[in-house]
């Protein structure tokens, strides 16, 4: 934004002077950057804050218990699990898909078929068995519910497998605070670059549950592996092939600093589209894109809608190679530490574009499509893209954010000064 806006707009003519927004964050990452880059004053107390970027903890421990003033705004909804845990995500998405049966909604029930077959464990293990057991010679994944960067996460081939985890410390019948797992069938044909596994980090925000609110980034980024993909019986243990979490591909020996083992997604999309033709990749991105719509839609009479409350979720899709894309989790807390300059810049504007659309300087009209990198794609409705357009989703394309901002702050510019309504005095 903000250097726009702060060059466009007058200093008497802001409803909220930039410099008077408190802010309150733990992080020390591209989070407290972007924070900072706007002239917000940082807050030390408790509650003295406008807007807060907080830890999912303080959601559970801290939000029921204060009173927010009507202004303050929260980077997480009350009950975000209901997407950004995996158990749950899964059962918002089944019971989605059997609510479009029961509607008589088939062709969109057929559509719901963006997850690996799961089941929560421990409680479906026998369901599970039996799965197991009619295809032998499947490769199943186990996912602790509630971690993130790869932790606990391990691929098997053999039952004995998941025997010797469930004997372990982590399922014990007296241990109720041993952690769920979910197995899911391991998706074995990924698509490959250069020989190497990836997936796909994707960002969406939304500002409101009721009506649904919610923004695309067109940037995000391909995660790869730093070892050439195998699903050998012997290469099924190594993370190092299989996960493209970098917390995880950090630690190998063939790690490259320079890319932190990101691909740009608008160059990944240029080089799919040399490879496979526009017809098929511009499928493969419009049905990401309904991953995002029906994703949201699936938990929205379940989340808990809150005036105060916007969430950025960091959206993990793999794409197999046949080209179809999986939705492998979403995250509440997508990481905003950067591994290159690249990367570090990329989450920063990221991040200046989330808080120029949260408005806390009260600048914006809320009908704007477009601020900076984000496109409104669903306002109560899903938003069609223009009836020339070739494309059905702006995902990877050409991110034009700098002159979008320049062309709103100019317009927000000229409204604010025109406009004799003593609200609009600074505050």
């Amino acid at each position: 934004m903000s250097e726009f806006f702060r060059k466009y707009i007058k200093k008497e003519n802001y409803p909220v002077l930039p410099q008077n927004i408190r802010f309150k964050t733990n992080f020390k990452n591209c989070i407290y950057e972007a924070l900072k880059r706007r002239t917000w004053k940082e807050s030390e107390g408790d509650m003295e804050w406008d807007i807060m970027w907080s830890e999912k903890e303080w959601i559970h421990e801290v939000f029921d218990h204060v009173h927010l003033q009507p202004h303050q705004r929260i980077n997480h909804f009350r009950n975000y699990a209901e997407l950004c845990r995996k158990d749950l995500m899964i059962k918002n998405m089944k019971r989605y898909k059997k609510n479009l049966e029961k509607e008589g909604k088939m062709d969109e029930a057929a559509e719901v078929d963006f997850f690996p077959l799961t089941y929560n464990m421990p409680g479906e293990y026998s369901l599970f068995v039996e799965e197991f057991k009619k295809n032998q010679n499947t490769v199943w994944i186990m996912k602790p519910i509630g971690k993130s960067q790869g932790k606990g996460i391990f691929l098997f081939t053999r039952l004995q497998q998941v025997s010797q985890w469930k004997s372990d410390f982590r399922w014990k019948p007296d241990n109720p605070q041993a952690e769920p797992y979910i197995v899911q069938k391991y998706i074995i044909n990924p698509l490959l670059v250069g020989g190497k596994k990836f997936d796909l980090r994707l960002y969406v925000l939304v500002t409101n549950y009721s009506p649904l609110t919610a923004y695309l980034y067109r940037t995000g980024f391909a995660r790869f592996t730093h070892h050439r993909y195998s699903h050998n019986p012997e290469d099924i243990s190594n993370n190092y092939i299989h996960l493209t979490n970098v917390a995880v591909q950090k630690t190998s020996n063939q790690y490259d600093a320079n890319t932190g083992g990101k691909w740009d997604l608008r160059q990944l999309k240029l080089y799919l589209v040399s490879k496979y033709g526009l017809e098929k990749v511009l499928e493969c991105f419009s049905k990401i894109h309904q991953i995002f719509i029906k994703s949201l839609l699936a938990v929205q009479k379940s989340m808990i809608n809150d005036k105060h409350c916007f969430e950025l979720y960091g959206y993990d899709v793999l794409i197999d190679a046949n080209l179809k894309p999986w939705l492998l989790e979403v995250n509440a807390a997508p990481s905003m530490t950067a591994n290159t300059q690249v990367d570090f810049e990329l989450k920063c504007n990221l991040l200046d574009d989330v808080f120029t659309i949260v408005d806390m300087e009260k600048v914006l009209q809320s009908n704007e499509e477009q601020i900076g990198g984000f496109d409104i794609i669903y306002r109560q409705t899903p938003i069609s893209m223009p009836a020339n357009s070739i494309y059905s989703t702006y995902l990877g394309c050409y991110n034009q954010r700098t002159s979008n901002l320049k062309k709103l702050s100019k317009m927000a510019a000229q409204r604010l000064a025109s406009t004799p309504d003593p609200k609009n005095k600074p505050q």
